[in-house]
């Protein structure tokens, strides 16, 4: 498995937990994929941030892009120089994962997915009415779940710009990827609807492995400040 870690000092205006910075995520996703390679992406960090990222056993390229499309964009060109075979697992600088999160990707791509997500986004169990995802009235979206060793998985219509994917099928979908990141934000939403139209099915365990450190959407059922 290959990683792409993406880190940068600036970012959008969310509340977040107490225990997610820079470095502890950083600290955490290190520790958990310690035995990977990880490439992480700085764009426009810190001599702090930088001095911090040096204290770990990780790659380092330095790029001045300014916004999460763009370096999403970088990213992908280093991913599809790799191995068809290879899992790329993209990474944003905001994300708590448990012990044993390296496995469960591999399992889910047994199951034959296109792109695995740790994360179980607490939207996909929201009407729409309540701040939801628009596909899942009734506090739920339709659904298929599978079973593997370690967990059960369900299949899900969207997710954020932190996921898995083989090599093989970023490059049989780069175009949609592209698409959806072509400004300077990513449409994460679009492009997965736009993914599962074209059969490439994306899917997350439950409960997640991983959550986004936004206060609001924390992957459910877990206490993450205990991570």
């Amino acid at each position: 498995m290959k990683i792409i870690y993406r880190i940068s000092d600036t970012g959008y205006k969310k509340e977040k937990p107490e225990y997610i910075d820079n470095k502890k995520c950083l600290s955490n996703f290190v520790w958990t994929f310690q035995d990977h390679d990880i490439l992480v992406m700085a764009d426009n960090i810190s001599d702090n941030t930088r001095e911090m990222i040096q204290q770990h056993e990780v790659s380092i390229k330095h790029v001045s892009v300014g916004h999460g499309a763009g370096t999403f964009n970088l990213a992908l060109d280093i991913a599809l120089t790799y191995d068809d075979d290879e899992i790329v697992y993209f990474v944003e600088n905001d994300y708590i994962h448990k012990p044993g999160s390296h496995e469960i990707i591999t399992e889910g791509f047994e199951l034959g997915a296109s792109f695995v997500s740790l994360y179980d986004h607490p939207d996909k169990y929201l009407d729409p009415s309540q701040g939801g995802n628009p596909y899942c009235e009734g506090g739920g979206e339709d659904t298929r779940v599978y079973l593997t060793d370690s967990c059960h998985w369900k299949v899900t219509n969207s997710t954020t710009m932190t996921f898995a994917a083989k090599v093989s099928t970023l490059k049989r979908v780069e175009s949609i990827l592209r698409k959806w990141t072509s400004e300077t934000h990513p449409n994460d939403f679009q492009m997965f609807l736009e993914l599962r139209d074209n059969n490439e099915l994306l899917i997350t365990p439950l409960p997640g492995y991983a959550t986004h450190g936004e206060t609001a959407w924390l992957s459910p059922l877990t206490d993450w400040s205990k991570v």
